[in-house]
């Protein structure tokens, strides 16, 4: 295959992560005619078809291939936008929207210790991109090239990348005080779970069921749930009273001294590890990044499983 043309490239990955040709239209600052025309012309080049035309857009297999090379076009341009920065300050402008570097996380991570770790990385001019999901789902945004690292529970690396361990999060069950005291006087048993509401994140979490299942030794638990799409969201929930929900010890530690929650099962506790996933190439960027996280996972976290 012939040099691909960057544009045409950036056209395509920018129809896909804006979901649309109006809106990549925008961003790229083209009429959405010329959009069209770009992504025709790098279809003809590749002698296949890159987008299907549906609700919502989606790539093919081979918009997947082409996807995650433009992706690592935009890392090879950070890594020489940080070197060329350094050598001479003012050769280089700052870097454009469409070069974004993205990484997907897990949100209860980015809720407790996450950010923390990237703040020097974007203070330093990283255009950054986090995209959240579940910790088993995150691994698939690699997977299919969308990202260049994600935080995730899964272990087995993919093709072409490295896995670093983080260490465990620490979850545990809680609920509001007057509410644990109204609905679960003796705390959360295998007895009572059934008796009560459990807020989890989305119906892709398992948290709730898994924490019944390890803790209380029982399998095919089918809960009442209720469903909050964010960790702070969810500590909103049970504060107000919703029911119950097993969140991470790191996001609630503080609400559980002051009396404000209760842990309803404070000696059982599901520790959850966490894996860095990032591409296996030589990049300062790269690099930069999984320093950050894994540094800072050092301290929040506990070590990791073995």
């Amino acid at each position: 295959m012939s040099t691909l043309d960057p544009d045409a490239l950036e056209c395509l990955a920018a129809i896909v992560e804006e979901g649309g040709f109006e809106r990549a239209a925008q961003r790229l600052n083209i009429t959405q005619s010329a959009v069209s025309q770009r992504l025709r012309s790098l279809e003809a080049q590749a002698g296949t078809v890159l987008v299907v035309r549906s609700r919502p857009l989606k790539p093919t297999a081979a918009g997947h291939l082409l996807i995650k090379h433009t992706k690592q076009l935009r890392l090879l341009r950070a890594d020489l936008e940080r070197d060329m920065q350094e050598l001479a300050p003012s050769a280089m402008g700052g870097a454009r929207d469409e070069e974004r570097v993205s990484i997907a996380i897990n949100a209860d991570s980015i809720a407790t210790w996450a950010m923390g770790a990237l703040q020097a990385v974007v203070a330093q001019g990283l255009p950054l991109e986090i995209i959240t999901d579940d910790q088993d789902f995150t691994q698939e945004w690699l997977r299919e090239g969308q990202v260049m690292g994600c935080v995730t529970t899964l272990k087995q690396a993919l093709r072409g990348c490295k896995v670093v361990p983080l260490g465990a999060m620490r979850y545990v069950a809680v609920a509001q005080a007057d509410y644990a005291r109204q609905h679960l006087p003796h705390g959360l048993t295998a007895h009572n779970f059934r008796n009560v509401p459990f807020v989890a994140f989305n119906r892709k979490d398992d948290m709730q069921r898994e924490f019944v299942n390890q803790v209380f030794g029982l399998k095919r638990v089918a809960l009442r749930q209720v469903f909050v799409p964010s960790s702070e969201g969810q500590v909103r929930a049970v504060r107000a009273g919703w029911g119950v929900s097993v969140l991470p010890e790191l996001l609630v530690r503080g609400l559980i001294a002051q009396g404000e929650l209760i842990n309803l099962a404070p000696s059982q506790a599901l520790p959850i590890q966490l894996y860095w996933h990032c591409w296996n190439l030589q990049s300062e960027v790269l690099d930069t990044l999984s320093a950050a996280l894994t540094q800072a996972a050092t301290t929040a976290l506990l070590e990791p499983i073995v």
